[in-house]
């Protein structure tokens, strides 16, 4: 659809461009508390997460989650949860975003097996939704509300 763009940006949307890497996932560009990271735009996911690694690079609190992560074949895994955090992707922004934190390390370990580069985290189905997402997969645009 050639009139795609011109129709969200007068309803306010915010274009953000993405790339695809080797292993074919969508990897977009986000700062989170002001620091820059390199993130896989997962559908299928249903947070925003990072791997215990970054907690200090993207200045997270973690506190205590019951919750157990599972996906990517990994079932039960240990989980914190950081509240109250800034996500900016492109020129859209939310200065009240949780962050999942878990072991990424499994995801990480099979895109360096397919030669490609390891990621920080996860943007997930709840900045989709929060931003009612929309993916231009063949113009490679991510397009998020305000």
């Amino acid at each position: 659809m050639k009139n795609l763009h011109e129709i969200l940006k007068k309803e306010k949307y915010r274009k953000i461009k993405f790339k695809i890497t080797k292993t074919q996932h969508l990897l977009i560009k986000a700062k989170i508390n002001g620091v820059t990271g390199n993130f896989i735009l997962d559908t299928g996911a249903s947070n925003t997460c990072v791997c215990f690694e970054n907690v200090a690079l993207f200045h997270l609190k973690p506190s205590h989650s019951k919750t157990q992560a599972a996906g990517a074949g990994a079932t039960g895994m240990f989980t914190q949860i950081a509240t109250k955090n800034s996500l900016k992707i492109g020129s859209w922004q939310n200065n009240d975003f949780d962050v999942v934190i878990f072991n990424l390390s499994h995801v990480n370990m099979a895109l360096v097996q397919h030669k490609a580069k390891p990621v920080h985290g996860i943007i997930g189905a709840d900045v989709l939704l929060t931003g009612r997402g929309i993916i231009d997969y063949y113009n490679r645009y991510l397009y998020l509300l305000r």
